[in-house]
């Protein structure tokens, strides 16, 4: 037995999984290579909650730019704080992102990540009890194509990140008239309805193939810890003419 197996065996009894961080083994050293493989340069981070994105960016070596938007009050200011002395990394103002402009109501969570301007299904309650909504708040509305902002004009290579709680769909139609020059695409995409109205992976995948993105990689996401059955994964997309594999 290798002292890799040693440690792992112990790890595990400890209820620790220890893997090499290679993007053979590990979902965040994968996306890392992804990025560096498509040289991508600036990042637009929709749905960025409290900031854990764009920190797990910057942990990782990712040293481009980031734009990132999130609707919530409390979230939004802990957004603030996160990117403080980071130049390359701005917060646009509170705002949701969809396929209209105006203003929307959105359900806020018990644990944030989980808020959603779609209503909850039971599905997404009986597997995270603490998820459930515990109040609203009105938010501004606008579409991703009429947000004007340097990084997004500078920019040459875009990924555009969508972790929306179901509302991915609205969140790409508003976004028609940009898709043209977004190169990668990293979004949630739900095996089962969690909430209302959403669309799933399947329908999802169908969409963006029709407009050239190809599939690249998947990240497990929320998992119902009971059964054992995954819920959400991330999906990360790219042009499919760009790059050959």
């Amino acid at each position: 037995m290798t002292i890799l197996h040693s440690i792992k065996e112990l790890a595990l009894k400890a209820g620790v999984e220890v893997n090499w961080y290679n993007p053979a083994q590990s979902d965040i050293a994968r996306l890392f290579k992804l990025f560096e493989t498509h040289k991508i340069d600036t990042i637009l981070d929709v749905g960025a909650n409290d900031g854990g994105y764009g920190k797990m960016l910057r942990q990782g070596g990712y040293t481009g730019a980031i734009l990132s938007f999130e609707p919530l009050a409390e979230a939004h200011g802990k957004l603030v704080d996160a990117a403080a002395g980071d130049t390359a990394w701005q917060i646009a103002s509170r705002m949701a992102i969809g396929a209209s402009a105006g203003e929307i109501e959105i359900n806020v969570a018990g644990n944030s990540t989980s808020s959603s301007i779609l209503p909850m299904q039971s599905s997404h309650e009986s597997a995270a009890p603490q998820s459930r909504y515990v109040g609203t708040e009105k938010v501004p509305l606008n579409r991703l194509d009429g947000v004007i902002h340097p990084f997004i004009e500078q920019s040459r290579k875009l990924l555009l990140k969508v972790d929306t709680q179901g509302y991915e769909m609205p969140v790409l139609e508003g976004a028609e008239s940009l898709l043209p020059r977004v190169h990668g695409i990293q979004l949630e995409l739900s095996l089962v309805p969690l909430y209302e109205g959403q669309v799933l992976y399947k329908a999802m995948i169908e969409w963006l193939a029709a407009r050239g993105f190809e599939l690249w990689s998947v990240m497990p996401g929320f998992v119902n810890q009971s059964s054992g059955r995954m819920l959400q994964m991330d999906g990360v997309f790219f042009r499919s003419s760009r790059l050959e594999v």
